[in-house]
């Protein structure tokens, strides 16, 4: 992911994905190419850094049975960001279970995660809501539910 083109122009380092796919750790660097007019980080390029990592967290965690798109997303500044800044990106088993719930109809479902992006000190720099779509792809039907239970 560190030569995807878009995290190497804006600077952006994938540091860390863990082995189980539940935990992200993402940096990035003040360059003067990712530097905005008054010398804070650029606000698109924090705003990238928490682009795509939720959706690639739960693809692999799901699997091919579900589809999981980003949705919507928001960022909320809350100070100039100034040399490293990072994001951290967590999924627990009821994070999982969650969706695996939500989607047991057939139908969409959406689920909200909050990203905080920090400094090197570990303050608050922006803090990005992003919304995921998932549904199954083939909804379970009640035979296979029977089945699967051992009925």
């Amino acid at each position: 992911m560190n030569l995807w083109p878009p995290y190497l122009a804006a600077g952006v380092r994938v540091r860390e994905i863990s082995p189980d796919w539940q935990r992200v750790r993402v940096e990035m660097n003040l360059h003067w190419w990712n530097r905005n007019y008054v010398g804070a980080h650029f606000g698109g390029s924090l705003f990238a850094m928490t682009d795509p990592f939720y959706m690639l967290m739960y693809i692999n965690l799901l699997g091919r049975e579900y589809v999981v798109w980003d949705y919507a997303a928001r960022i909320q500044f809350m100070r100039p960001g100034k040399g490293t800044v990072g994001a951290n990106f967590e999924l627990s088993r009821a994070d999982l279970d969650r969706v695996i719930k939500g989607t047991e109809s057939g139908e969409p479902f959406l689920r909200d995660h909050q990203v905080r992006v920090h400094d090197a000190a570990g303050k608050e720099i922006a803090r990005v809501e992003r919304t995921l779509y998932f549904k199954l792809r083939k909804p379970r039907s009640a035979t296979a539910t029977i089945a699967e239970s051992g009925g």
